[in-house]
């Protein structure tokens, strides 16, 4: 391999891995944004600044991009919206934890949706995933939080999300199936945004911060880079590097947030991770939106 391509693929790994520490980063901002500021509005603002910034990027918007993205945009919609109302009743390292399933969780739908046989290790990995998210969550003592499941939820449907995904990206632009998706999630949450919530904007200039970081850089300039190293490095290089947001969550819930683990705590994370790494390795089409 040249040197030029060598360096090229260095700095897009570096890139990636820094774009899946944002997104850990992000675990700990949203559940302080959502803690002073409505969950809805929240994420109307954050996604509709998404989809703004990915508009240029639609170049094909043809009527299959259209309905293909508006279906899979409600699914993701739904998704965050069970994502960050957990979030509000759980730790920001069990949110991210518990989030990094969905990775396990692709496979299945595959095979419940489309017929594609899952294979044993798939299912030892649902199965040592699981083992890992009852240490994690203490759920044998019955400590399973409100939060904790909600975003088991939100696992399982971003499962559903990257199925779905992966079965019908390569029908249209990424670019205009990535605008569809953002616009639709953000007209879902701006629908229940008065139904919910009141309909004021931010008065704290951290919420604001976080709808930006959030909506440009983890989410238009996050997909753009993944994106970008899915299509030039090793499929396994980048499920690997992928694999880190959880990690990262878990890292920045300890050191900005005071979350702590004890030990059995600790085991059911490394157990989770390790099911979720596993499962990106042996599934290299899975991958993350937002």
């Amino acid at each position: 391999m040249p040197s030029a391509t060598r360096g090229r693929h260095a700095f897009i790994a570096l890139l990636l891995l820094a774009v899946t520490a944002v997104w850990g980063w992000t675990f700990v901002i949203v559940k302080d944004a959502v803690s002073n500021y409505g969950v809805m509005a929240f994420l109307a603002l954050r996604f509709g600044l998404a989809a703004l910034v990915m508009a240029p990027f639609a170049r094909r918007l043809d009527r299959g991009a259209w309905r293909t993205g508006l279906g899979i945009g409600l699914v993701l919609g739904i998704s965050y919206i069970l994502q960050t109302v957990g979030i509000r009743h759980t730790t920001a390292t069990n949110s991210g934890l518990i989030t990094g399933l969905f990775v396990v969780f692709a496979p299945l739908w595959n095979h419940v949706i489309y017929g594609v046989r899952s294979r044993a290790v798939t299912w030892c990995q649902v199965g040592v995933s699981l083992v890992g998210l009852m240490l994690l969550t203490g759920g044998v003592a019955g400590e399973f939080s409100v939060g904790d499941l909600l975003t088991l939820g939100c696992a399982i449907t971003f499962g559903l999300h990257i199925a779905l995904l992966d079965r019908h990206s390569r029908e249209h632009d990424p670019g205009s199936l990535a605008f569809v998706q953002l616009l639709a999630s953000a007209a879902l949450f701006i629908l229940v945004w008065p139904l919910s919530e009141p309909l004021v904007l931010p008065a704290a200039g951290s919420v604001w911060a976080a709808i930006i970081l959030c909506g440009i850089v983890a989410t238009a300039v996050g997909f753009t880079a993944q994106t970008l190293a899915q299509r030039t490095l090793p499929a396994v290089r980048t499920a690997l590097i992928l694999s880190m947001e959880p990690v990262w969550a878990a890292f920045f819930g300890w050191a900005l947030a005071g979350d702590h683990l004890g030990p059995p705590q600790y085991l059911g994370a490394v157990l989770m991770v390790a099911a979720a790494a596993t499962a990106n390795v042996w599934q290299p089409t899975v991958s993350r939106e937002a």
